[in-house]
């Protein structure tokens, strides 16, 4: 493995993207950086502050004026001196952000932020358009996919561990219509990178698709 990598995970909502990008910054003892994150605080600090998601301009405000930071070790997000690690991860936040994310004033701001970090260390970055937008010219680019029904028995399963009050079927109905602005969005909509390796992790498990994605990257 080069000295200094940057790693693109990419894929719809549900899909592992977090779990698999941690877990291979782990076994390749380099950073991780949760892009999703970003723009949940961002959706957290506009729910917070009371302002309709709808309001574009007053939302990109907010993104412009939050300070977002990482603790790499800890695996900790602040959003203005908050710890909003499991705040963000609502559904309300989730249903927030999935609007939020597609302010393209929102994106610019945090792919510069991100666009930063990639430049200080090697580090694994996952979201919806790392490699085709935020990181193109990542030396490893990765494409997770799943089913619509694997992926939300995955986040209904992360749901009900984190003790959130949600229904299977509500928890699908969000990930379709995530899926929907996503795919529909202007500003860098979701899709693969030419140069994506895509991995269909519907009948795997986590350490079956990180293995292969470690492997791919130890070719290099």
């Amino acid at each position: 493995m080069e000295k200094n990598i940057q790693i693109a995970i990419d894929g719809p909502a549900g899909a592992g993207k977090s779990t698999v990008a941690k877990k291979v910054a782990e076994r390749l003892g380099i950073s991780y950086l949760d892009t999703g994150a970003m723009y949940r605080a961002i959706a957290y600090k506009v729910l917070a502050s009371g302002i309709l998601v709808t309001d574009e301009p007053q939302v990109v405000d907010v993104a412009k004026d939050v300070n977002i930071e990482f603790d790499y070790s800890k695996k900790t997000v602040y959003c203005d001196g908050e710890d909003v690690t499991r705040k963000i991860r609502s559904p309300e936040v989730s249903r927030a952000v999935a609007i939020v994310a597609t302010y393209q004033g929102v994106r610019e701001h945090l792919v510069r932020l991100q666009r930063q970090q990639a430049e200080k260390r090697s580090l694994v970055m996952d979201g919806r358009d790392i490699g085709t937008y935020v990181l193109p010219e990542a030396k490893v680019k990765i494409y997770l996919t799943a089913s619509v029904e694997e992926r939300a028995k995955r986040r209904y399963l992360e749901d009900i561990t984190n003790k959130k009050n949600v229904s299977l079927q509500q928890v699908r109905l969000d990930i379709q219509n995530r899926d929907r602005i996503d795919l529909e969005r202007e500003h860098s909509p979701l899709k693969p990178a030419a140069d994506a390796i895509i991995i269909d992790t519907t009948d795997l498990t986590i350490d079956q698709v990180v293995d292969k994605i470690v492997k791919i990257v130890e070719e290099f």
